[in-house]
């Protein structure tokens, strides 16, 4: 069998499975076995840096070298020299040294481990971005609103910002607005967190509000009459549970 062209090793060295021939023929060609081991350490090198924090872009001149190394230029290429008869190629591509192919080999297997480690580093970088949610609470109807239903989650963003972030199923809402609230356990204090407009909204929980005492969110139906107290016709309430 011919030695195995740059192309392939690179697939194996990522994880490829050899075939039956393939593999017999790297268990007796010291040349090829050694050349797959080295971009197998290649990958291994770039693949384990992808937990080591945020990752710098890359300057455009690498990837130009990159592009450059795997032949991906769009600028034109001289024709190569017609081989010489006779000559055996080793499965290599007729008209590229040896020397030239381990290049592209390892400029193709360092791109793609480098591809996979921005990746995983944009990943893990949005994960990171993601708020924690920290409790939930499904919000049931009252009964002079029968068929409303809601959720309600709070959130915490990475600066330590909580919202109250509440989704409303509920037709009654032409007879005023509606108006979301926090409520203590006991129901002796209350605070409002805003107005909601449409079916569903996010709001800031003030600084100094304890959610371990102000358990109990509320959506109320308000009417345009200038007085900020909660009108006392609630749509749906329910109670917060850690996440």
């Amino acid at each position: 069998m011919q030695h195995l062209d740059a192309e392939r090793l690179s697939l194996l060295a990522l994880g490829d499975h050899a075939a039956g021939p393939e593999q017999s023929h790297l268990d007796t060609c010291d040349q090829c076995a050694l050349e797959l081991a080295e971009l197998e350490y290649t990958v291994a090198v770039g693949r384990s840096t992808a937990g080591l924090g945020e990752l710098a872009t890359p300057p455009e001149a690498v990837w130009n070298r990159i592009s450059q190394e795997l032949g991906l230029g769009s600028a034109p290429t001289a024709p190569e020299p017609a081989p010489e008869r006779g000559r055996e190629t080793g499965g290599e591509h007729p008209h590229v040294p040896r020397f030239k192919q381990r290049r592209r080999m390892f400029a193709l297997a360092a791109s793609i481990a480098a591809v996979g480690v921005i990746g995983g580093g944009t990943w893990a970088a949005w994960q990171t971005q993601q708020p924690t949610q920290l409790a939930a609470a499904t919000l049931e109807a009252f009964p002079s609103h029968p068929d409303a239903a809601g959720e309600a989650v709070v959130v915490e963003d990475r600066d330590g910002t909580r919202q109250v972030r509440v989704q409303l199923d509920s037709r009654e809402t032409d007879q005023g607005y509606i108006e979301v609230w926090l409520i203590t356990g006991d129901a002796s204090a209350l605070v409002s967190l805003g107005v909601m407009e449409g079916a569903d909204g996010a709001f800031t929980v003030p600084e100094d509000i304890d959610l371990s005492e102000y358990v109990l969110v509320d959506v109320s139906l308000e009417p345009d009459d200038g007085d900020p107290a909660h009108s006392g016709d609630s749509i749906v309430r329910g109670e917060l549970s850690e996440a």
